[in-house]
């Protein structure tokens, strides 16, 4: 199982940056219009808000792990504000696979 967690560690950098870089390309290297995209339709914003959500759960559960156990968050926290959910939540299941609370 834990090599599925690592695929899924490296399909959460490379999809979502494989993405972003086409707009940038398209967009010549500048971030103008990402939000007005993001949310322009009710589909996209959607799921946008989806993300968001699940986002900021997994966020609270990890100051709520670190407050009661002492896991260092400090990893899954760059990766959820670096690159996203798609890599933070994988690596924590990656990380924490088979141990017990």
């Amino acid at each position: 199982m834990k090599k599925v967690y690592l695929v899924l560690c490296v399909l959460g950098i490379v999809l979502p940056y494989y993405h972003l870089i086409h707009f940038l390309i398209e967009n010549n290297g500048s971030m103008e219009g990402f939000f007005t995209q993001l949310f322009a339709t009710h589909p996209m914003a959607m799921i946008s808000m989806d993300i968001t959500v699940a986002a900021s759960a997994f966020s609270v559960f990890l100051i709520h792990k670190w407050r009661t156990t002492k896991l260092n968050i400090t990893k899954y926290i760059v990766c959820l504000f670096m690159v996203g959910f798609s890599l933070a939540l994988p690596l924590y299941l990656y990380d924490n696979f088979g141990k017990e609370d």
